[in-house]
């Protein structure tokens, strides 16, 4: 028997369409659904309880915030009198933070002082190098002291031993020094006849090697350098008083041309590296200084009169005498160098003081000072020995604020107490370092 698939209802089929149709939108849908899904689920009780809990929290916070204002100290009007006086000449940084806490609402927060920079000082042992350091431990910076003391002393640094914001490196600089540092203070070079005419070679070095090296670090790091260059870069100088523009008159080939030339270099050096590697950098052209912590037997006619008159010695005078140079007190030059680096200007600026005296005038002040009756002995004089010295320090009066402060009648006989004491061993007196 066949089967049959009978289809009831085939008279009442609909033809079928093979289109799709959506079903049709409807309008505010996207509104209306998040608002019956809050509704529906009795979310929006959550929500009112949620904004009622914040605005009580806000509203009681001013209220809490009034027991902490006792950490806070106005400025007093006599702080704006007397430091207004004194802002033009602060460092940028201690500027802009005086504005910034005065600006903010005239308060300034009790304990809070200026981030310490962390700052490389080569030659920091030395004599001006050691002094510097002093200036940059007590304005609240990190220093990193970096000599091979060949000419420095541990001793004049080591007062500092045991503060964690200092550190020694016994290094030479002609080796390179991987460091983090945000400012460099390049002073490591022998400064005195006796010790760069001992070594022209090591010497010559320093100079450029050193120098090429601490430049490379600043570029590395983004740090700013500054090169403590000299006076000896103007040789015999046909020019009197000197300025910054004045090339110079140097023998290339004398004794003296290790140094002189080398510090001509490293200017060289120091001012293609800003102009070809834009690395910050600043020149100071330093002339005579004298102070506590000079090398008593390095040759230079300061130390050599104040050692001879307190051993009982002639003094010796070079030549007739009549040679000038001029004298500056360390700590007029510390300032001046502090200066430069948080300054805006490059440089070359010279530093020194224009006081002029001969030889025999600087003689006769050390006898006053120490012993009239010091036996004054001529001695031929020395080779390339410049006739006369003297800066034009306006560049540094105009852009730095800076002119040495200290007479060479004040100075002289705080150099003369720490000689006494290092010469004799006499420790009655106290050494003074700075006035």
């Amino acid at each position: 028997m066949g089967s049959e698939l009978i289809f009831r209802g085939q008279d009442e089929a609909q033809p079928i369409s093979d289109t799709y149709s959506p079903k049709p939108h409807k309008p505010w849908s996207t509104v209306t659904r998040p608002i019956q899904y809050l509704l529906r689920e009795q979310r929006l009780v959550f929500v009112l309880v949620g904004i009622a809990i914040a605005t009580v929290i806000f509203t009681l916070m001013p209220s809490s915030r009034t027991s902490y204002t006792h950490n806070y100290e106005p400025i007093p009007v006599s702080y704006f009198n007397h430091e207004s006086t004194q802002m033009q000449h602060r460092p940028i940084y201690e500027r802009a933070n005086a504005f910034r806490m005065v600006n903010s609402g005239g308060k300034i927060p009790l304990g809070i002082k200026r981030k310490g920079l962390r700052i490389v000082v080569t030659g920091g042992a030395g004599f001006v190098g050691s002094h510097l350091v002093d200036r940059l431990i007590a304005r609240g910076d990190s220093v990193i002291v970096v000599d091979n003391f060949f000419t420095g002393r541990k001793e004049n640094v080591m007062h500092h031993f045991g503060n964690p914001r200092f550190e020694l490196i016994r290094h030479d600089v002609v080796e390179p020094l991987l460091l983090e540092v945000d400012q460099i203070y390049h002073l490591a070079c022998p400064a005195s006849p006796v010790h760069y005419k001992f070594n022209p070679v090591k010497t010559i070095k320093t100079n450029v090697v050193g120098t090429l090296n601490m430049l490379g670090l600043a570029k590395r790091v983004g740090a700013r350098f500054l090169l403590t260059s000299t006076s000896e870069v103007y040789g015999d100088p046909l020019q009197h008083p000197q300025v910054e523009t004045y090339w110079g008159n140097v023998n290339p080939i004398g004794v003296r041309s290790c140094y002189d030339e080398g510090k001509r270099t490293a200017e060289t050096l120091t001012m293609d590296y800003h102009r070809g590697a834009g690395v910050e950098v600043r020149i100071a052209r330093i002339f005579n200084t004298y102070g506590p912590r000079m090398c008593i037997d390095d040759g230079r006619v300061v130390s050599n009169f104040v050692a001879q008159a307190l051993r009982k010695e002639p003094l010796t005078v070079y030549g007739d005498g009549k040679q000038t140079r001029s004298f500056q007190y360390v700590s007029d030059l510390v300032e001046g160098l502090m200066r430069l680096m948080e300054g805006e200007h490059v440089g070359p600026f010279n530093l020194g003081n224009p006081g002029e005296f001969t030889m025999l005038e600087l003689a006769k002040v050390v006898q006053e000072t120490i012993d009239p009756d010091a036996k004054i002995e001529y001695r031929a004089n020395t080779e390339d020995d410049p006739h006369k010295r003297k800066p034009d320090i306006t560049k540094a009066k105009d852009l730095l604020g800076w002119q040495p402060k200290v007479d060479l009648r004040k100075g002289l006989p705080l150099m003369v107490t720490d000689f006494r004491q290092r010469i004799f061993g006499d420790h009655k007196e106290g050494v003074t370092s700075s006035v």
